[in-house]
């Protein structure tokens, strides 16, 4: 069953106003018409891509997001940042099925386990925000094996910046070598 993550991309620029008039009126970019991807344009630095993409796993929802943006010429994902601030929906979703939403709102009610969650770092409307740091810290004391940055995040990270590399530096890569580098499955 496919699960919703959320996360947020870095482009290698800005997306210009003809992009994103492109990306609203065509039929070829769907996670941005149905809203499951939406784009920063303007100020400085570069266009970022937040996005909350039903899929198998992290790594294909990123991928497909990804996927979408280069239709673009020159334009693609480069990394995927790590955030801190966390709803609890998205501090399950790092544990890696470790723990539910709600196993984590009952801790942060003090319904269950010994009390003392970390308090909410922000609360913005309905929705509480919580530092990923210091619930990962609070789980690993109750004796969770949890990554302070979850593995798939790394993963897709690095997966982007390689290929951004690979990109910047005029490779040409035919199948074989991405076969070769364990990139791609025979």
């Amino acid at each position: 069953m496919p699960t919703e993550w959320t996360f947020t991309l870095s482009l290698n620029r800005q997306i210009t106003p003809d992009e994103a008039d492109r990306i609203d009126t065509t039929d070829d970019f769907p996670l941005f018409v149905d809203g499951s991807a939406t784009y920063t344009t303007g100020g400085s630095g570069s266009s970022e891509l937040h996005c909350d993409v039903e899929a198998e796993t992290l790594l294909e929802a990123v991928a497909m997001v990804s996927q979408q943006i280069r239709q673009i010429r020159g334009l693609r994902a480069v990394r995927l940042q790590h955030e801190e601030i966390v709803t609890l929906e998205i501090a399950a979703q790092r544990t890696g099925g470790r723990r539910s939403r709600q196993s984590l709102v009952q801790l942060s009610k003090g319904q269950r386990g010994p009390g003392n969650f970390p308090q909410p770092e922000e609360k913005v409307g309905g929705t509480t925000f919580y530092s990923w740091p210091k619930v990962a810290a609070y789980l690993r004391d109750l004796g969770d094996d949890i990554d302070e940055v979850p593995r798939d995040q790394i993963i897709a990270d690095l997966a982007l910046r390689l290929a951004d590399e690979v990109e910047v530096a005029g490779y040409a890569m035919r199948e074989p070598v991405l076969r070769s580098l364990g990139l791609c499955s025979a």
